[in-house]
């Protein structure tokens, strides 16, 4: 990873909460506002940050209003007889066979994607940045919402899942790989803390195989909020612009209502102008 680099951008994931996210970026894209040496995303994160970072615009909102409606994606029935709930390789797969998106303007344009993935092994994040060669695995693994999706996709010969699980907001990784001005791009409003989930008991016993992936699933919350505080509190060598839905945005991480997606994308789009004229 290089080091050093001023500014990043950071963005969340949070399924189709994400569509807030993809209003962002295509506000900046409209706007031609690429100020970044190098991003990090997660799950929902990284795919719209490709979009953004092929300057492939709306890409993402039409993977999330048209790709993601189909059955083939989320299915609860299947979900319930044993298959995938949300199958994320399917909609990686198909956006890229009829989603154009423009790999060599991200190659050319030199401004490193890293994409959070987190070890089925031992429950650590991994920050791998996007190649042509690595892409097909690295996005379907960091969106593997754990059950959602039945597999753990490999990267590298290592299974991995939702890069959420580990590390939902990497703002402390890009701190660390050198940023000291982060815009970091949030799923939930201002002021959200997570609470530990009521299912970890269920979790535990269905990944009963992976004793350290489960307890990373544990201590997600803990790590989440202390993230936050970071955020709301950076040091003093580090600026940290929020940019974060309203707490009224009615997209959920299973929304698939149109008009509801429209009013996430909306919001996002507002925020980006409202973010460019505040710089």
């Amino acid at each position: 990873m290089k080091k050093n680099q001023s500014r990043a951008i950071v963005v969340e994931g949070g399924a189709m909460r994400g569509i807030f996210a993809a209003g962002v970026l295509d506000g900046f894209m409209r706007e031609n506002f690429k100020p970044y040496d190098f991003a990090i995303g997660v799950s929902a994160g990284s795919t719209n940050l490709i979009g953004y970072l092929t300057d492939d615009y709306q890409r993402s909102y039409r993977i999330l209003t048209e790709l993601a409606q189909s059955k083939d994606f989320i299915d609860p029935v299947r979900g319930l007889l044993g298959g995938h709930f949300c199958d994320v390789e399917w909609l990686w797969r198909t956006s890229y066979n009829e989603i154009e998106l423009h790999f060599a303007r991200y190659l050319s344009a030199n401004v490193p994607l890293y994409v959070v993935t987190t070890r089925v092994d031992d429950g650590s994040p991994c920050y791998i940045e996007v190649t042509e060669d690595n892409m097909h695995q690295l996005f379907p693994a960091s969106c593997a919402i754990p059950l959602a999706f039945r597999d753990f996709p490999e990267v590298a010969g290592v299974a991995m899942t939702d890069g959420g699980v580990a590390d939902s907001i990497p703002v402390l990784k890009a701190y660390e790989m050198g940023a000291r001005e982060i815009t970091v791009i949030l799923s939930r409003a201002k002021g959200y803390r997570k609470k530990n989930g009521h299912t970890l008991a269920i979790t535990r016993s269905l990944l009963s195989q992976y004793p350290k992936l489960c307890d990373a699933i544990e201590d997600r919350a803990e790590r989440y909020n202390a993230t936050v505080d970071f955020i709301e509190n950076p040091p003093d060598d580090c600026v940290i612009h929020i940019i974060a839905p309203p707490e009224d945005m009615p997209v959920g991480r299973f929304t698939r209502q149109r008009e509801r997606l429209d009013i996430g994308y909306n919001a996002g789009l507002r925020a980006a102008f409202e973010h460019i004229d505040h710089l």
